[in-house]
């Protein structure tokens, strides 16, 4: 598949989970991956996997909870085809347990810095290139543990369509995904197996999801197949959210 062939992509969040597999699916498809996140050897285990496999990525260290490694990241990453914002921080604890500085994370990690990367990138974009976001069905339904995460998603689904409004002029095309539960070892480490399988069997599908399946999502949208969709947000969270 080379749906990317010669693109320059880059995934925010790239170390684990749903940004490693975004950034599996982009080089495999064709494109050149800068991996970033917060994680050195994770980082690096995320390129590995993608040269192994015959792809071209690098890795660019990068906390998105500073504003400096924001601009940073922007200023050596440079012009790109494709922007996947899927860096996300979602400590599960009620709403009384989350400090000012608790609250100040959650946000410039998931919000801050999607806004301020699209805001430096966007503009140097050509006609044919994409953003995609990666969003949640937080922003969606009513979670008791994650209202500072939840509201950061909705913002989030809410830029989308502005910026589809604000960059589809010069060509360039906004989207996002918004996932429901998957299967990654960051969501284990906070909710058991068990509990998330229960939670998903009245689900029209009746199982969690899986990194993989949310990459082809996003690779769908940051393809010429999707050449005709902006500010859309497609869920794939196997029929949870459906009424």
């Amino acid at each position: 598949m080379t749906e990317l062939w010669g693109k320059k992509a880059l995934v925010t969040g790239a170390t684990s989970g749903i940004g490693r597999a975004i950034a599996e699916k982009f080089a495999a498809a064709g494109a050149e991956v800068v991996v970033t996140g917060r994680r050195a050897e994770q980082g690096a285990e995320t390129v590995d996997l993608i040269t192994a496999a015959g792809g071209k990525a690098t890795y660019v260290r990068a906390d998105l909870g500073e504003m400096a490694e924001v601009e940073r990241l922007a200023e050596v990453v440079g012009e790109v085809d494709v922007l996947a914002n899927n860096a996300g921080y979602y400590p599960m604890v009620p709403t009384g347990a989350v400090s000012p500085e608790e609250f100040q994370r959650i946000y410039d990690v998931n919000l801050r810095s999607a806004y301020f990367l699209t805001a430096a990138i966007a503009p140097r974009m050509v006609a044919g290139a994409t953003i995609v976001n990666t969003s949640s069905i937080g922003a969606r339904i009513g979670m008791p543990v994650a209202a500072a995460y939840s509201g950061t998603k909705a913002a989030l689904e809410s830029m989308t369509r502005s910026w589809a409004v604000e960059f589809g002029p010069a060509g360039v095309r906004v989207n996002a995904v918004c996932a429901g539960a998957v299967r990654t070892e960051t969501l284990l480490g906070m909710v058991p197996e068990e509990v998330l399988s229960m939670t998903s069997a009245s689900a029209p599908l009746g199982r969690i999801g899986t990194a993989e399946e949310i990459a082809e999502v996003v690779l769908f949208l940051a393809s010429p197949r999707s050449s005709f969709v902006t500010g859309a947000v497609i869920v794939a969270d196997g029929g949870y959210s459906v009424p």
